[in-house]
């Protein structure tokens, strides 16, 4: 038996365990100790290689009948035109030998699955959650946006063989479709608690070391092959305390630097083009009576920027080999205290700041987010705003939570609170996490919301076909009557009167969703009053600004910025 195979068979009895009811009710799979396993399995896969929380891994899901070989399904609001879709496969046996390679079957499958859902003109049938997500890509791709395809399919044997192998690369999707394998090694070595990481750099010329207290410093550079090794021997533990993502070559600036490390007449130059690799240790050695060329020891190597840098050079150095050893990378080296985390998120702050990824990281010590987390605490909540091992119970509210409820319940730009969650931390902080926004507020904005995701993730019967797109929009509507119920203005929903706002919730919230859900289907109706609302143009109406100052009786968005007061703004003006 394969031990790799036992681990992650371990962690998918507890992933049934842990959401397998959920399975059952909002994804429709049977009750088999089977069908659960494969379903877990998946989930399993998601979570780890997509780091989602079990909410959002539970609506990617499609797996049933009529899903033609797509057991999930993930993807991204439009970037400069682009967005990047992640269909996901996997096949799971009771027999825990690990021999079993990926079907070929399965990839014929997928073949057919990718020249289906991207072609906006293709039939096909299939079942209601993955019509819902097929039709809202292809929505996406009929207003010009491009995807950026990225299938991955898993098992717990061993990866396809090299006729599949070959039969991918003849396939014809090219640069467009990106393919991975996760099998029990490489989801075991994801799962992977953080590790103290003891190894070797070999730096290319002269570098210069500074002491400072308690610290030290080394900037030198090296070959990018050094940096390839590095990730081949350890990993992406290499990059554990890193707050980005490694987003593919379908990102522009990976582009760029796959662009450059395939050029010959350019890799000299990459040293120039690249901002370099920032390194934090609890310590480095070296050979000081040399005077070039250290080879550097070094202990708890951590990558805390860089980390795109590093996986596209790992995958170039892969496609075209050890020609690439003349590109050479700045690296810096910093020896830190042990227990200085606070020195290290700031140093990775500051490294990593240029760009918009993963900005709740770099938000989590604001002081607004501070005296959120004590405000939110004596009303029988945990707010987390920063991100944890565990998957959040009932009481936690973390903050991507709480910036999508805010913006979609009490900044009515529900169509931004689910279409741009990369800017929630970005752009639309300010607006989101104003000065006076306090516990009781964000509370409530979730609770709402929540009933409405909820009434999404598992429709009663009849339910009509826009709900799978608009509880965002509900849950505003829905903020609006609990204020007026209230008597209060939302500046009036403090800790005084959060236990009546609790109260509405709790006694009134089924009939606020009603209400709400009554509303929208009388807007659509006179928007559809002389078309038919198929999945595609329902899934493109709640996209737009306009329709919530249509369901707001024609009043202009209120938004209340944390300078200059309340401000009256043209529902499209903004995000």
């Amino acid at each position: 038996m394969s031990i790799n195979a036992q681990l992650i068979d371990q962690r998918v009895e507890g992933v049934v365990a842990r959401v397998g009811e959920r399975l059952q009710a909002e994804v429709g799979i049977r009750n088999d100790a089977d069908k659960l396993k494969s379903a877990a399995f998946v989930f399993l896969v998601a979570q780890t290689l997509m780091e989602l929380d079990d909410d959002e891994v539970l609506d990617g899901l499609v797996d049933g009948g009529g899903d033609f070989g797509i057991d999930a399904i993930y993807f991204g609001s439009p970037d400069d035109g682009e967005f990047q879709v992640t269909l996901l496969q996997g096949k799971y046996k009771r027999s825990l030998d690990g021999d079993s390679t990926f079907p070929e079957g399965g990839i014929d499958k997928m073949f057919g699955a990718i020249r289906t859902i991207f072609d906006p003109n293709a039939s096909y049938t299939a079942n209601r959650r993955l019509k819902r997500q097929v039709e809202e890509i292809r929505s996406l791709i009929r207003e010009g946006n491009i995807p950026a395809v990225r299938i991955v399919l898993c098992n717990n044997g061993r990866k396809w063989n090299d006729v599949c192998e070959g039969r991918i690369r003849q396939a014809g999707f090219g640069d467009l479709v990106r393919w991975e394998y996760a099998g029990p090694g490489e989801l075991v070595g994801l799962l992977r608690k953080k590790r103290d990481v003891q190894t070797r750099v070999q730096l290319s010329g002269r570098a210069l070391v500074e002491d400072y207290a308690f610290m030290r410093a080394m900037v030198g550079r090296m070959s990018v092959l050094e940096l390839a090794r590095l990730f081949d021997e350890h990993g992406d533990v290499l990059l554990d305390r890193n707050i980005r993502r490694y987003l593919g070559l379908t990102v522009r600036v990976n582009d760029n630097i796959a662009a450059t490390l395939k050029d010959p007449d350019q890799r000299g130059k990459f040293y120039f083009y690249n901002n370099g690799i920032t390194i934090v240790c609890t310590k480095f050695a070296y050979n000081a009576l040399s005077e070039r060329d250290w080879i550097v020891q070094i202990t708890g190597l951590q990558i805390v920027n860089g980390g795109q840098t590093s996986k596209t050079i790992q995958h170039i150095q892969q496609e075209v080999g050890p020609e690439i050893g003349s590109a050479q990378v700045m690296v810096r080296i910093y020896e830190l205290p042990l227990d200085d985390e606070e020195l290290v998120q700031r140093i990775t702050e500051a490294t990593n700041s240029q760009s918009p990824v993963e900005l709740r990281d770099l938000r989590s010590n604001d002081q607004i987010q501070k005296n959120l987390t004590e405000s939110i605490q004596p009303l029988g909540y945990t707010y987390r705003r920063q991100r944890f091992d565990n998957a959040p119970g009932p009481s936690d509210i973390t903050s991507t939570t709480a910036a999508e409820a805010v913006l979609a319940v009490w900044r009515h730009r529900p169509h931004s609170a689910r279409f741009a969650s990369k800017d929630h931390f970005g752009k639309f902080y300010d607006l989101i996490f104003t000065p006076a926004l306090n516990g009781p507020q964000v509370v409530i904005a979730v609770l709402l919301l929540r009933i409405a995701e909820n009434k999404r993730k598992r429709p009663p019967e009849g339910a009509p076909d826009f709900l799978q797109y608009a509880s965002r929009f509900i849950a505003m509507l829905m903020g609006e009557y609990l204020l007026g119920d209230l008597g209060q203005p939302l500046a009036g929903l403090t800790h005084r009167t959060f236990a009546d706002a609790h109260m509405l919730v709790e006694q009134k919230g089924e009939v606020y969703f009603q209400r709400a859900l009554e509303t929208i289907r009388a807007k659509l109706d006179e928007e559809f009053a002389t078309t038919e609302p198929t999945l595609q143009k329902l899934s493109a109406t709640f996209r737009r600004a306009d329709l919530v100052e249509k369901l707001r009786g024609g009043r202009s968005i209120s938004i209340d910025l944390p300078i200059g007061g309340p401000v009256q703004t043209s529902p499209d003006t903004r995000g």
